[in-house]
């Protein structure tokens, strides 16, 4: 069974009330005889229920799909261009960040069976992967999350635990530590004979002394043991952006961006201007690396972002004249069943109405976009194709589609040769469009290499005829 836990934190004078975490606790009914217990199924009374009870399946096809997706994203991530080999100053080697700690189980420990209570063992390892996580910065680390606490056994009263933590890898603001605990009975301690008992995966941040989230400087390996921990927190990283977005519930934001054609130069720029924002933000951390193309993702206050950079064997004037015009999209993009012009606004900008499959057993979705083009001012420069979503009175939202919104996404397409070009897609995320990508962050699917791949085949073999006449 799954149980939901809500924590809140209520202010007794003004009343105010803060959700301060939500986690989900799997647990098995234990039988008396062999024979497993067969759980009655939950009575869903109101919509919420539903709502929940079809999240907590998402949630159980994760986990149940975790060991496979782990282990075929390791064998893929040991291929990635090695970032550690690049020698950075202030790197600080993972046994820098070793912790031991050692408990004795007594009987306010333990419950009336003389289990050690679950609870207070991770409360033993958040205290030693919190001095893990501190030995990296100079404040004092704040727990984000927790990937996982794994039961692997009991322990009883008079063990002894045994505690071993170490940083395994950190990005950008936050740091991953993994914490081992080992449980020894008298005999087993004079052999050196433990029982591995459990394990963990905490995320930490840290804030300076303004409130700011602090850098912590990068882990240098120093073992095997510490590149595999290295490459599994980069994989753990990567189930867990998918797992937070398939089984996250996010109401979409209502459109707010009105189009008329008094406004058409201010938001066809500030479109663009967009684009080369999000181009140009720093934290950006690869995910996959699949011959030609390459994902990257930036998660920004709980805002996501994805970049695929390809590589096309065609110059690349041919390329944005191919990929600026969405009306060839569907050949390509599975992600969209038609793309249609509704209105040529001008040479530089058109408004597309685009219908997209249906995604997890929801209706189809639809899409009103603004799509901005701009050639380059001189050679070399990079020519840009952005998207945003805008409300135009005569497409309303119609009943058989959910009517969603693009935020900020597009192309920029930089010249690599005179026959050849690096095509960015960039996309900032939003609630709606979230399940074509979860999957794919998450590894348990390729959609985006092979959307990606698909796009560069459409490049490459694309005929000239006619093609530069069109625009």
């Amino acid at each position: 069974m799954e149980i939901s836990i809500k924590v809140i934190v209520q202010d007794v004078f003004p009343g105010i009330e803060k959700l301060v975490s939500v986690a989900f606790s799997t647990f098995v009914a234990k039988p008396v005889g062999e024979e497993k217990i067969h759980l009655k199924p939950v009575t869903l009374l109101t919509e919420q229920d539903h709502v929940e009870h079809n999240l907590a399946s998402e949630r159980r096809k994760v986990r149940l799909h975790h060991e496979d997706t782990f282990k075929n994203l390791m064998k893929e991530n040991r291929r990635f261009d090695d970032p550690i080999c690049d020698e950075e100053e202030g790197m600080v080697p993972t046994s820098g960040t070793s912790v031991q700690s050692i408990e004795l189980v007594l009987p306010p420990h333990a419950n009336h069976h003389g289990n050690t209570f679950g609870g207070q063992i991770m409360a033993w390892m958040e205290t030693v992967a919190t001095i893990s996580a501190s030995r990296l910065c100079r404040a004092h680390p704040l727990l984000k999350s927790v990937d996982m606490f794994k039961f692997r056994g009991p322990s009883t009263v008079g063990d002894r635990l045994v505690f071993n933590a170490i940083v395994n890898n950190t990005f950008q603001t936050c740091v991953e530590v993994g914490v081992r605990v080992e449980a020894f009975d008298c005999q087993e301690w004079s052999k050196g004979q433990g029982r591995h008992i459990n394990s963990a995966f905490l995320i930490y941040n840290a804030v300076d002394d303004k409130e700011e989230l602090v850098t912590f400087p990068r882990i240098k390996p120093m073992s095997k043991d510490d590149l595999r921990r290295y490459h599994g927190a980069i994989v753990r990283k990567r189930i867990r952006l998918g797992r937070k977005y398939v089984i996250s519930h996010k109401e979409e934001v209502p459109l707010c961006v009105h189009w008329d054609i008094s406004n058409q130069v201010a938001l066809s720029n500030a479109s663009v201007e967009a684009l080369n924002n999000l181009a140009a933000r720093s934290g950006w951390e690869v995910t996959s690396a699949v011959e030609k193309i390459k994902i990257y993702t930036l998660e920004e206050h709980d805002i996501l972002s994805v970049w695929v950079e390809k590589h096309v064997e065609r110059p690349a004037h041919v390329t944005y004249h191919l990929l600026s015009d969405f009306t060839k999209r569907p050949l390509w993009d599975p992600h969209y069943v038609s793309c249609e012009v509704i209105d040529w606004v001008s040479e530089a900008d058109q408004i597309y109405y685009i219908t997209c499959p249906v995604v997890n057993g929801d209706k189809p979705k639809d899409l009103v976009v603004l799509v901005s083009r701009r050639r380059p001012l001189k050679d070399g420069d990079t020519y840009t194709v952005a998207m945003k979503s805008v409300i135009l009175p005569s497409v309303p939202p119609s009943p058989q589609y959910i009517r969603s919104e693009i935020i900020c996404a597009g192309f920029l397409i930089h010249a690599t040769d005179s026959s050849s070009c690096t095509v960015s897609y960039f996309n900032q995320i939003s609630a709606s469009i979230s399940p074509y990508f979860a999957g794919n962050l998450g590894g348990w699917s390729k959609s985006i290499e092979e959307t990606a791949a698909s796009c560069i085949q459409f490049i490459e073999n694309a005929t000239d005829d006619g093609l530069i006449n069109r625009f």
